[in-house]
């Protein structure tokens, strides 16, 4: 449909989620839609990136035992993190014994890895596949900021790294929800090279390819009970719905982020506040696919966004490119 978007013919249930969060995430508004709350930061783990390879594991396995499917029913996993090589997915999924796709689209990942499992079901390649991302905390800062021990001061645009992990199950026949369509985002580089401030480096892609879904369908914003953004945070989704507000659209009254959602909004330490692969990965798998399940929203829009940064790219002083993929989620097939 369009230029960037493809509607699917069978369109893939998703046929069980789960996720899985630190204690941080834990104490949060969404406490109860969370499978596994971890008590510490470890997860029984000897290191943090251990810790997140084991979030992965332990999110896929529920999600599978929700599904009533052993890991042998799976065609393929699609996974990705923030780490370097992908290592939390990596170890995380090398004992499954199931074909892997290694996927990096950063925050975007979990949005990246449901429209290839979804694609790939409805192209008759695959009866089932699983979608699962993973961030840390303490994993992400020690890669792309700072060691913890060496106490930096925190930005105010600065977001807070989601522990946690998510994984779905999407199978060729199954309830619903559904995904329906997919928009690919292009990449988006709207000159930010600060590294604390990654809301207003993503806003733009999001932008993009929210206005890509919406011209490729022809949908009206107003058709989605929810537009979900992840992450953005408080400065970013503010610059999204002022770039809508540009164009004439208000759609802040069915619009909201992940990064916004999973932490108080007065948690002074969370800053503009969420983001990591594991934050729209918790929050969609969790509190979101419960809320589709009980008829709160039939038509969510779930826009992932990734800053496609690294730290020798930031040392470089170069700028953050960003990339957005959108998923339409539906009760309806």
């Amino acid at each position: 449909m369009g230029k960037q978007t493809v509607a699917l013919k069978n369109p893939p249930s998703i046929t069980a989620g789960a996720c899985v969060v630190g204690k941080k995430e834990g104490d949060g508004p969404l406490k109860d839609s969370f499978d596994y709350i971890g008590e510490d930061s470890f997860f029984g783990m000897r290191t943090w990136e251990m810790a997140e390879s084991e979030m992965q594991k332990t999110a896929l396995r529920e999600a599978l035992r929700k599904a009533e499917l052993t890991p042998s029913a799976l065609n393929y996993i699609f996974a990705g993190d923030l780490l370097s090589q992908c290592i939390g997915s990596a170890f995380g999924m090398r004992e499954m014994g199931i074909p892997f796709f290694g996927l990096y689209g950063a925050c975007s990942t979990m949005a990246e890895g449901l429209a290839l499992a979804a694609m790939t079901i409805d192209g008759g390649f695959a009866d089932n596949a699983a979608a699962v991302t993973s961030s840390h905390f303490c994993s992400a800062e020690r890669q792309f900021r700072f060691p913890l021990e060496y106490g930096g001061q925190r930005t105010p645009t600065s977001q807070w790294t989601v522990t946690g992990a998510g994984a779905a199950i999407l199978s060729g026949m199954g309830v619903a929800p559904y995904v329906t369509h997919v928009t690919a985002g292009k990449l988006v580089d709207a000159g930010v090279k600060d590294a604390n401030n990654m809301g207003a480096a993503m806003a733009p892609a999001a932008f993009d390819t929210l206005t890509a879904h919406f011209t490729d369908t022809g949908r009206a914003h107003d058709y989605y009970d929810l537009i979900l953004t992840g992450d953005l945070g408080e400065l970013g989704g503010d610059i999204l719905l002022d770039l809508f507000a540009r164009e004439g659209v208000d759609i802040k009254s069915r619009y909201n982020d992940c990064g916004r959602m999973i932490y108080p909004r007065d948690t002074a330490d969370s800053n503009s506040g969420a983001s990591g692969c594991g934050c729209s990965a918790a929050v969609l798998m969790g509190h979101v696919l419960r809320g589709m399940r009980a008829g709160k929203w039939n038509n969510v829009l779930f826009a992932a966004t990734g800053a496609l940064m690294s730290t020798t790219s930031s040392q470089q002083g170069e700028s953050i490119p960003s990339i957005c993929t959108a998923v339409s989620i539906s009760n309806m097939r």
